[in-house]
C-alpha cells in the first residue's frame, strides 16, 4: 500500500500548455502627424483644382478668339510625268524617291520610228523647196512667172508694132484714095491698100488677144508660186513636227523634285498620254484645312495661322489664310449630294480653307504632301 501511493504519486505529470502571446494592440498616431497628411492631400487637391480652372479659362478664352480643325493636311504640286509618244522604253534612268532636276533625262523611248519620218520630211521639204525657190536659187513656179511675163512683154511689143504697120496702112490708103479720085492710079492699087490697111488691123487684133492670154499665164504663173510658198510652208512645219516628236523620245522632268510613284520599265509599250510617274515639286507646300461652315463667321483672307504637324512632335509652324475655296468640298465630290430627294438629313458642311506656310519645321524635317496636321486660325486679327 505504502508503495503503490508513492508510485502513483511519483508518475510524471503532463506538462501544462504554454500560454498564448498576447495580440499587439495598435498603437496610435500621433494626432500632429494625421492632421499634416491631411493638409499635404488637402493642398494638392487645391493645386488640381486651381491649374483645371486656369486651363479651362484659358481655353475658353483662346476658343473665343481662335478657329481649330484637325481636319487639314499639307499639300504641294504633284507633277504627271507623260510619255508623249509612243514606242518600247529602252532606257528608265531613275528610281523612286530620286532628286531630279527640270530638263533631267528620265526615260528614253526607241527613236527609230522617228529618225525616218524626220528623213522623210527633210526630202519632201527639199522637193518643196525646188518648185517654189528661195533666196538662194530660183524654183519652177518662180520660173514659170519669169517665162509668162517675158512672153507678155514680147506680145506687148509685138502688139506696137503691129499698130505701127496699122497706121501706115491706113495712112497709104487715105492717099490711095486721093490719088484714085484724081484718076492718078489704078482702082486695082486702092483695093490692095485697103487689104493691107484691113490685114494691119487684124493683127493688132490678134496681137492684142494674145497679149491678154499672156497676161493670164502670168497671172497663173504668180499663183503658182503662191501655192509653192504654201506647199513649201506645210513641208517645213511638217518637218519641225517630225522633229518635235523625235525629241519626245527623251522624257525629261518638267519640275525639279522628288520621283514618286515610277510605273515604267525598260522593255515597256508605253502609248501617248500614259503616266510613267510623278514628280513631287519643289515649288512649296500649303496647307488645306476642311474647317465646317459654322466656324467661317470670323475667318478672312490673311489671318495667322499655326499649325501643329503629326509626324513632328514639337513643331509649331506658322502660316497665313490665303483663300477660301468658292464651295463646299462635297459639291466637289464625284456624286454631290441631292438635298431635293425626300431623305434629306442636314450635315454640317466642310469649306476647304488654303493655308499658306511662311514657316516650316525646318530642313532636317521637311513637309509633304498629305502630312496630317491641326490647324489653328486666329480670329481676333
Amino acid at each position: 500500500m505504502g508503495t503503490s501511493t508513492e508510485q502513483a504519486t511519483t508518475q510524471p505529470q503532463p506538462a501544462a500548455p504554454a500560454p498564448a502571446p498576447a495580440a499587439r494592440q495598435p498603437v496610435p498616431e500621433p494626432p500632429a502627424k494625421a492632421t499634416t497628411r491631411k493638409k499635404i492631400i488637402l493642398g494638392f487637391v487645391a493645386i488640381a483644382i486651381v491649374l483645371a480652372l486656369i486651363w479651362g479659362i484659358k481655353t475658353f478664352i483662346y476658343s473665343r478668339g481662335h478657329e481649330t480643325t484637325d481636319n487639314a493636311q499639307v499639300d504641294g504640286h504633284i507633277v504627271p510625268v507623260l510619255a508623249k509618244v509612243g514606242g518600247y522604253v529602252t532606257a528608265v534612268l531613275v528610281q523612286d524617291n530620286d532628286s531630279v532636276r527640270k530638263g533631267q533625262e528620265l526615260v528614253r523611248i526607241d527613236d527609230s520610228e522617228y529618225k525616218v519620218k524626220v528623213a522623210q520630211a527633210e526630202a519632201d521639204l527639199a522637193a518643196a523647196q525646188s518648185t517654189a525657190g528661195g533666196r538662194q536659187f530660183t524654183g519652177q513656179s518662180q520660173a514659170a512667172v519669169a517665162t509668162a511675163t517675158g512672153n507678155r512683154s514680147a506680145a506687148d511689143a509685138q502688139i506696137q508694132s503691129a499698130i505701127a504697120n496699122q497706121q501706115k496702112a491706113n495712112a497709104d490708103l487715105a492717099r490711095m484714095q486721093d490719088l484714085v479720085a484724081k484718076q492718078i492710079v489704078s482702082a486695082q492699087q486702092l483695093d490692095a491698100a485697103r487689104a493691107a490697111a484691113a490685114s494691119a488691123a487684124a493683127d493688132v487684133e490678134a496681137l492684142q488677144r494674145q497679149a491678154a492670154a499672156a497676161g493670164g499665164a502670168v497671172q497663173n504663173a504668180q499663183a503658182g508660186v503662191r501655192l509653192a510658198q504654201a506647199k513649201l510652208q506645210a513641208e517645213q512645219a511638217a518637218l519641225d513636227n517630225a522633229k518635235l516628236q523625235l525629241s519626245y523620245t527623251d522624257v525629261q522632268a518638267p519640275e525639279t523634285g522628288t520621283i514618286s510613284k515610277k510605273q515604267v520599265e525598260i522593255g515597256q509599250l508605253v502609248q501617248p498620254g500614259q503616266t510613267m510617274m510623278s514628280i513631287v515639286a519643289d515649288t512649296g507646300t500649303w496647307v488645306t484645312a476642311n474647317f465646317k461652315e459654322t466656324q467661317l463667321n470670323k475667318m478672312v483672307v490673311g489671318q495667322p495661322v499655326a499649325f501643329e504637324v503629326d509626324a513632328y512632335p514639337g513643331c509649331e509652324a506658322e502660316g497665313k489664310v490665303q483663300s477660301l475655296s468658292g464651295a463646299t468640298g462635297a459639291r466637289f465630290a464625284l456624286l454631290p449630294p441631292d438635298n431635293a430627294t425626300g431623305n434629306f438629313t442636314k450635315v454640317v458642311q466642310r469649306l476647304p480653307v488654303r493655308v499658306a506656310v511662311i514657316k516650316g519645321c525646318g530642313s532636317n524635317r521637311p513637309l509633304r504632301p498629305g502630312m496630317s496636321v491641326v490647324a489653328h486660325v486666329d480670329t481676333k486679327q
